[in-house]
């Protein structure tokens, strides 16, 4: 029975399911912003999930998601940028039991992905910016105008990407991010001459795999960036 507390979060999957279980964290109240319609483009990933036999959840509040990531195979992060508007010292301190859990479950090698404005969250959670190995710079990272994007890739060799010559997608062209040197990088794009990261993956501390598309519901109709997010899956959550 969904928690009256908590109406806005789906149940949580019973742990004797015999389907690995996800949960998506979904940008609300402090992670929401007036340009990504999380809830939306949430329900796209967990639908691409569920299609490839997930078991997945989805939770409308981030910190109790990383809270409760008991028994969770993969955590998948769509969520914006909680300082955006100059949160308060008091507003920056995380949540005890969200970084409990979140740290935890790193530790005993839950797949992470982050998705697009997941670059730019989870803030006030150094370990998220440590497993992802990378994020939106503020003053520093910018994007074009939406459009149409090829999204090339430079690593075939790699599971979440083989076979996998490039995707065409209706999506923002995150650019100028910072990207740490442990990363793989697995495909780019490229803005005014020059290539950007787009899809990579991280190995320590856990695995992790960090996509900069999904804006908004449109870049989810391509169906080659549904295949990337299930051999995201796959990979990141050792299936």
């Amino acid at each position: 029975m969904v928690s009256m507390e908590r109406p806005e979060a789906e149940p949580a999957a019973q742990n004797d399911s015999p389907r690995p279980r996800a949960v998506i964290a979904t940008g609300t109240g402090r992670y929401a912003d007036p340009w990504h319609p999380y809830p939306a483009t949430s329900e796209r990933i967990a639908a691409a999930l569920r299609a490839d036999g997930w078991d997945v959840a989805v939770d409308h509040d981030v910190d109790h998601a990383l809270a409760a990531l008991d028994g969770v195979d993969l955590l998948v992060v769509n969520a914006g940028d909680p300082w955006r508007e100059g949160a308060s010292e008091l507003e920056r301190r995380a949540d005890p039991h969200a970084e409990a859990g979140l740290r935890s479950a790193i530790a005993r090698g839950i797949g992470l992905i982050g998705v697009h404005a997941a670059l730019s969250s989870l803030r006030d959670y150094a370990a998220w910016r440590e497993a992802i190995g990378g994020e939106w710079a503020p003053g520093v990272s910018w994007h074009p105008p939406i459009g149409d994007a090829r999204v090339r890739v430079v690593d075939p060799d790699h599971p979440v990407s083989e076979w996998m010559p490039h995707l065409d997608v209706f999506d923002e062209r995150y650019s100028d991010l910072v990207v740490d040197d442990a990363v793989r990088v697995l495909a780019v794009h490229d803005v005014e001459g020059a290539e950007h990261p787009a899809v990579w993956i991280k190995e320590e501390p856990t695995r992790a795999v960090v996509s900069s598309l999904g804006h908004d519901e449109r870049a989810y109709d391509a169906p080659e960036h549904v295949a990337l997010l299930q051999r995201a899956a796959r990979w990141a959550a050792r299936g």
